[in-house]
């Protein structure tokens, strides 16, 4: 009787735990990737208002520019080819020692694909920016420019070319270069031929890809 009580007393038990519902293991949770640091601003942090004895910070060039960047720049009819629309991107390489630095565009305009490979140098000290362009569409050119800023955190770079031959034409280019937030500056360029006066070549902007950054239009 005490062996048959206790073989039903086990069935019951089996019973029971068979309708009750599995536990199932959670699945491990998933490994979040880190996210790249968001750009910021050169200006530092101060806890008060500026005044005009602080310091004007000094542009890291290699912080702002390194990274990808894509630009739309409209052009006029010129020497340099038909007027229209230019797209394209421009990839800035880490620099050597914070000075030396390399890039390359690519692009498309009126006249088919192009390339532009640049190599840079930045003397900090001097607050100098030199920059020789080689251009796929049959010509190159030196222009330097200098670096100015203030105490806001925002930056312009004044490029001004030497002269340079192009279709039998001698032509010279300006850029102001407006580095007017960490992911985007702008570019107000001109055109002088022939030692005539210097005209506009186009406004573009320059937009950085970060992940999680939506650049502005």
């Amino acid at each position: 009787m005490l062996k048959a009580t206790l073989v039903f007393s086990l069935a019951l038990q089996a019973l029971v735990i068979a309708g009750q519902p599995s536990r199932q293991t959670p699945p491990p949770l998933q490994t979040q990737q880190a996210q790249p640091p968001l750009p910021k601003g050169a200006m530092p942090i101060l806890g008060r208002p500026t005044t005009k004895d602080d310091p004007v910070p000094i542009l890291d060039f290699e912080e702002y520019f390194v990274g990808n960047w894509k630009f739309e720049w409209n052009v006029p009819d010129s020497v340099l080819g038909p007027g229209g629309q230019i797209t394209g991107t421009e990839v800035y390489k880490p620099g050597v020692e914070g000075k030396f630095f390399e890039s390359e565009i690519d692009a498309v305009g009126p006249q088919g694909p192009f390339k532009v490979k640049s190599s840079i140098i930045y003397l900090v000290s001097n607050k100098v920016v030199s920059r020789y362009e080689q251009d796929s569409r049959g010509f190159s050119y030196l222009k330097s420019g200098s670096v100015g800023g203030d105490l806001g955190g925002y930056f312009n770079i004044y490029y001004e070319s030497g002269p340079f031959t192009y279709n039998g034409k001698v032509i010279r280019m300006k850029t102001s270069t407006r580095l007017l937030s960490p992911v985007s500056y702008r570019v107000m360029a001109q055109i002088s031929v022939d030692g005539a006066p210097f005209t506009n070549f186009g406004d573009p902007w320059w937009s950085k890809s970060v992940p999680g950054v939506t650049t502005p239009k």
